[in-house]
Order: C-alpha cells, then structure tokens, then sequence
C-alpha cells in the first residue's frame, strides 16, 4: 500500500481522488474515523 508522510506541524485540507474499488476505500473510511471533520466519501461500491 502506498502512503504519504506529512511532516511540518501544518493543518491538511483537500481533497483526494481513488478508484471506486473497495480496496481502495477501506483505508480511507479508517482514517475518515480518526478526525472530527466532516468527510465525504463518494463513488464507494
């Protein structure tokens, strides 16, 4: 699985485009669950 370091102590905004495969989904309905922020997941199967 790929993955994305962040390091700088700065806020992250934006948004992020995946295929509509499951696989792909999964990790980002995880990580959904670790902020208070509205997210918005579309196009999941």
């Amino acid at each position: 699985m790929d993955k994305f370091l962040i390091k700088g102590g700065k806020a992250l905004r934006g948004t992020v485009a995946v295929s509509g495969a499951k696989n792909s989904a999964l990790p980002l309905m995880a990580a959904a669950l670790l902020t208070s922020d509205k997210v918005v997941v579309r196009n999941v199967p």
